[in-house]
């Protein structure tokens, strides 16, 4: 077998077409992640000024929220003109399971819900241990009767089942094979469960975790803005 021995010529041109590849298929995967992570892409489809106007508030637990529910619909809301304000059971500032921080700008106890658009949610491990509570209920309760936007994904929609107002409502949650809990949580309290990502019914708005971040974004878009 004879040795191929390259001129310096042909190395340097192999050498140069081997770096364009490798080149390219780094801009490649780089322009592709970013456009799978960035949510920035949904809040495309909407003018810049769709909730021009409108307030909205998320609720967090103070520990151990879910990092992607609240920043991913929080990044997209902004970006299609509304505001937003971070409530939660203390105040200061929360730390979500993924260690995500957030300030917070009021209590669950003092948000009044005739100043705002819509109320939201947010679910994770520390959804129930924080959020589940009286000033939750009569928050959710008082949401609906000012005839407002009320929303909850991934465990955080069983916070609104227990306060009454999924009654005869399609609504989904957060389960999986293991555990249905939260699923019976709704059922027991009148809701109609739906085995889907997002659903809306009326001016309610439910995800079943955080697969639904973006699409519960759109949902709570489309139902600010129906006439």
């Amino acid at each position: 077998m004879r040795n191929i021995i390259l001129s310096p010529t042909a190395t340097i041109i192999s050498f140069l077409s081997l770096f364009a590849i490798v080149l390219l298929v780094g801009v490649w995967a780089f322009v592709n992640l970013k456009s799978i992570v960035t949510p920035a892409s949904m809040a495309l489809k909407y003018d810049m000024s769709t909730l021009q106007n409108k307030s909205i508030v998320i609720i967090v637990a103070f520990r151990d929220f879910r990092d992607e529910e609240y920043f991913v619909p929080k990044e997209i809301l902004e970006q299609v003109g509304a505001d937003i304000k971070t409530a939660s059971n203390q105040k200061g500032t929360a730390i979500g399971a993924d260690g995500g921080e957030v300030n917070v700008d009021f209590l669950v106890s003092e948000i009044k819900p005739e100043n705002f658009d819509a109320i939201v949610f947010i679910g994770g491990p520390g959804a129930l241990e924080y959020l589940d509570n009286e000033d939750s209920y009569k928050l959710a309760k008082e949401t609906v009767a000012n005839g407002k936007v009320l929303s909850a994904i991934c465990i955080a929609p069983a916070i609104l089942a227990k306060a009454g107002v999924l009654q005869g409502k399609n609504a989904t949650v957060w389960s999986s094979a293991m555990d249905k809990s939260a699923v019976k949580i709704l059922k027991d309290n009148g809701a109609i469960y739906q085995n889907a990502v997002v659903v809306t019914d009326g001016k309610i708005v439910t995800g079943n975790g955080p697969q639904a971040a973006e699409e519960f974004a759109e949902a709570l878009i489309r139902t600010l803005t129906a006439k």
